[in-house]
């Protein structure tokens, strides 16, 4: 994983008097990062291949105008290239699901989704009473859903994950996965495949710039209704792609808004905010031993995304 996981909650920041740097189009990586062995054996157990999922959801994109209308407008309103959202498009339905054969379906998802009762939770316990936990203290409520859920991670991934606390054993795995998968962990849904926590992390941005209702971890059916509808699921889309974006000018000085490989794979790692902490620290170890710093990397997922750019970038101009 090129862009690896910051473990360490300081919040490293670039000073406002320096600007950016510029990442260049393309990949770092002549040649394709390993592609996990989970996502092989999905594929193998389709009776697929990476090369025919990539034609499947480039030609749902190319052959569907109303799709390509709603990425362009929703790509206008939060201020990024549409060429990240066909990106994360592409990226998830090659190498996580299968693309469906048109739009429509995946309003008919969202609708069998609609009337569903359930809640987040782990072992008995739901999240809204989990993180009222005192270990959560310094996670400001009154702060913006980005900044509040992204503290709440950072509490599970430094104090609860695969460890001990209070005499109770927790799972070493994701937090989105622990608490809001409650079907199954690793289970992402609608046409962005997102996962309940990235909704709920992006919708303060989303309430502001689309005007659509805030999300509450105490109502999970509303959140699901929100990541199965297509109409919203690209708001949230645009939201996670560009507070990525805002993460990596803000945080560790470099501005990846003209490379879709690097946004594809953040939306495929998740937790930019922490990513983007761990290379400005490592660039600041760098410039102390008068080393160049490095610069942020695409996974498997954003090269290929990068490899068929400029296919990607002609159909969105159909």
């Amino acid at each position: 994983m090129a862009i690896s996981i910051a473990l360490t909650m300081s919040l490293t920041q670039v000073p406002d008097s320096l600007s950016a740097e510029l990442v260049p189009a393309g990949n770092r990586s002549a040649t394709q990062p390993d592609i996990p062995g989970a996502s092989k054996r999905r594929t193998k157990a389709t009776k697929s291949s990476f090369d025919e999922k990539y034609e499947k959801i480039r030609d749902l994109i190319a052959d569907d105008s109303k799709l390509r209308r709603k990425i362009v407008s929703v790509s206008k309103l939060y201020k990024i290239d549409p060429i990240h959202i066909v990106g994360a498009l592409v990226g998830e339905h090659t190498y996580n699901v299968d693309a469906y054969d048109r739009l429509q379906t995946y309003y008919i998802k969202a609708i069998s989704y609609a009337g569903e009762s359930f809640r987040f939770e782990h072992d008995g316990e739901s999240v809204v009473d989990f993180v009222k936990r005192p270990e959560f203290d310094d996670c400001d409520e009154n702060s913006d859903s980005a900044k509040l859920w992204t503290c709440r991670e950072d509490v599970w991934e430094t104090v609860f994950r695969g460890k001990k606390v209070a005499g109770v054993a927790f799972p070493n795995d994701r937090f989105g996965a622990v608490f809001f998968q409650p079907f199954y962990a690793g289970q992402t849904f609608g046409l962005g495949q997102l996962n309940p926590l990235t909704a709920l992390i992006h919708t303060d941005r989303v309430s502001k710039v689309s005007r659509l209702r805030k999300l509450s971890a105490g109502n999970a059916s509303k959140v699901y209704n929100a990541i199965m509808e297509p109409d919203s699921t690209l708001a949230y889309m645009a939201a996670s792609i560009a507070e990525s974006i805002d993460n990596y000018r803000d945080i560790a000085g470099f501005d990846i808004s003209g490379n879709p490989g690097l946004t594809a794979t953040l939306y495929n790692v998740g937790n930019p905010a922490r990513r983007a902490r761990e290379l400005a620290e490592e660039n600041a170890k760098r410039k102390k031993r008068g080393l160049k710093p490095v610069l942020p990397r695409e996974n498997y997922y954003g090269w290929l995304v990068n490899d068929h750019e400029d296919e990607l970038r002609a159909i969105i101009k159909r």
